[in-house]
């Protein structure tokens, strides 16, 4: 494999870990925390209804959560392509 190839599929690995990790952010922050919150609302944990939490907090911790899988991902992906330092 070439340089340009092995670049290549590098950089077309990245962008399926970014598009897989911000649907999910975005399912989570938009679709619960906004299009769904009245559905979810009829939820409660710890005396909060589900809504509430996913547009305050649940975003919120998933975002950081996933930077976390994120490096992770890119991690093991430096590995596999011998960039890591």
């Amino acid at each position: 494999m070439t340089d340009k190839q092995k670049a290549k599929a590098y950089w077309k690995k990245n962008l399926k870990y970014l598009a897989i990790l911000l649907s999910i952010w975005f399912l989570v922050s938009y679709v619960f925390g906004i299009l769904l919150v009245e559905q979810l609302n009829t939820i409660r944990i710890g005396g909060f209804k589900l809504g509430f939490w996913f547009a305050q907090q649940g975003s919120i911790y998933v975002f950081v959560i996933l930077i976390f899988v994120y490096i992770r991902l890119m991690n093991r992906l430096d590995k596999k392509f011998n960039l890591d330092s």
